[in-house]
């Protein structure tokens, strides 16, 4: 290494930022020409370790641009500003299917970028780096609260954006694995809106009685939204992804409680009794468990369950009887739910229905059923246990890791301008002045 190798800098900015925002990371003070690996290294609350590395080579002033640069291999290659976040995967040696998600939203994701000598590939934590940068990424914004919420037997918790309000309210449902998964509402109070994520399949309710909540449990959270003093009551969405979204429809169609501003269904459908319950609702998910299919690697495949759309109109919400804007976002290539199939049927229910003005569709290519926030790695196939059975499977979401990670970006930039559109309307300004870290 030459003397001016010794002073190499390297900054990330901002080092501290919300999890959505794009960070730059330029390496200065290196020889012109100089091979440089641009490494990520975090460490989860489960405490497996995750890393990310590219190839750059530095330019005739001695620096690496990761904004503007090619990568020329690693864990991605090309131009790529983020991809040493989305592209981020287990470290050799780690057992399969894990899946990197923040459970304590109070304490920030801890990046370690570190740059290297030479195009490297492993062993990074036995080297030494040429300089090294702590990163800081926030799902809470400064002054947002997090507050939990036991009232009529619910098991949630409610962000409010920093500032005075009132702001307008969101629910927020997650899938099938149950439990409170707060983070995405974190994210979504941190832009301007009053979330409440609940937890509707294993709730404390249900862990005491035994017994599966019904609809009024979705129609309660509504109403504590509604009627919190720094929400705005009659402007409140929905927003579910894969189960999630079986409630939201029937909620935004058959709910005399809910009254929806708009709704947004991620990697989900409309296929589910229209009667049913939760668990009448899974049950009839498992009456066509035959259709349940393994890949080579015995990774399951769940979507058959719901093909093909049934023409009974017993079997699937009336799409004609929504009357707020509704956003699908759909993976083509997820395994896991029939996304693709359910959006086309929504579409054509719509249309006959004289109502499809009000459906937006975002349908990506080779994206699977796991769309989280941007920068979030890919998760082809994970580790998955079923809330009604127990049992840990390893499910096949589906998805190509870049093309999965673009439509994490597009449809979160989309799905906050729907958002704003449709609970501030696109003159109020208010949701974009939500103070970022």
């Amino acid at each position: 290494m030459d003397r001016k190798q010794c002073c190499v800098k390297l900054s990330v900015e901002p080092s501290r930022g919300l999890v959505d925002e794009k960070f730059t990371v330029l390496v200065q003070n290196v020889s012109p020409g100089s091979q440089l690996t641009v490494h990520a290294l975090h460490q989860c609350e489960d405490q497996y370790t995750w890393e990310a590395f590219a190839h750059y080579i530095a330019n005739a002033s001695g620096t690496v641009n990761v904004s503007e640069d090619l990568s020329l291999g690693g864990t991605y290659s090309g131009v790529e500003p983020m991809g040493l976040l989305w592209s981020l995967g287990p470290v050799p040696g780690s057992k399969p299917g894990l899946r990197m998600r923040k459970v304590n939203v109070q304490t920030p994701m801890e990046i370690r970028i570190s740059v290297y000598q030479g195009h490297q590939t492993e062993g990074f934590t036995a080297q030494v780096p040429l300089a090294g940068v702590l990163v800081e990424r926030w799902y809470m914004a400064p002054g947002v609260q997090r507050v939990p919420i036991t009232e009529g037997g619910l098991t949630a918790t409610l962000f409010l954006p920093s500032g005075p309000g009132p702001f307008p309210g969101l629910l927020d449902l997650w899938g099938g694995g149950g439990k409170l998964v707060e983070y995405r509402a974190a994210l979504l109070a941190s832009h301007g809106f009053a979330s409440l994520a609940l937890d509707y399949l294993t709730p404390k309710i249900t862990l005491e009685t035994g017994k599966m909540v019904d609809n009024t449990y979705f129609e309660t959270a509504y109403r504590v939204l509604q009627q919190h003093p720094q929400v705005l009551g009659s402007r409140i969405g929905m927003l579910g992804l894969s189960f999630g979204t079986s409630i939201t429809l029937k909620m935004a169609a058959y709910s005399e409680v809910v009254k929806l501003r708009c709704a947004i269904c991620v990697s989900g459908s409309h296929v589910q009794p229209v009667d049913g319950s939760v668990s009448e609702i899974l049950s009839y998910f498992h009456t066509n468990a035959e259709k349940t299919r393994f890949n080579e690697e015995n990774q399951v495949i769940w979507r058959d369950l719901l093909l093909p759309i049934p023409t009974d109109p017993a079997l699937k919400v009336d799409m004609g009887r929504i009357q707020c804007p509704v956003m699908l976002v759909v993976g083509e290539d997820d395994h896991n739910w029939p996304a693709k199939e359910s959006a086309q049927d929504m579409k054509e229910m719509m249309e006959r229905a004289g109502n499809s003005h009000l459906l937006t569709i975002l349908s990506y290519p080779n994206a699977g059923h796991l769309i989280e926030p941007p920068y979030t790695p890919h998760f082809r196939a994970t580790v998955f246990k079923t809330v009604n059975q127990r049992q840990k499977v390893m499910a096949l979401w589906g998805g190509d890791t870049v093309p999965h990670s673009r439509a994490q970006e597009d449809s979160w930039m989309k799905t906050l301008a729907f958002l704003r559109e449709n609970l501030y309307g696109s003159t109020n300004t208010a949701a974009a002045s939500v103070s970022h870290l």
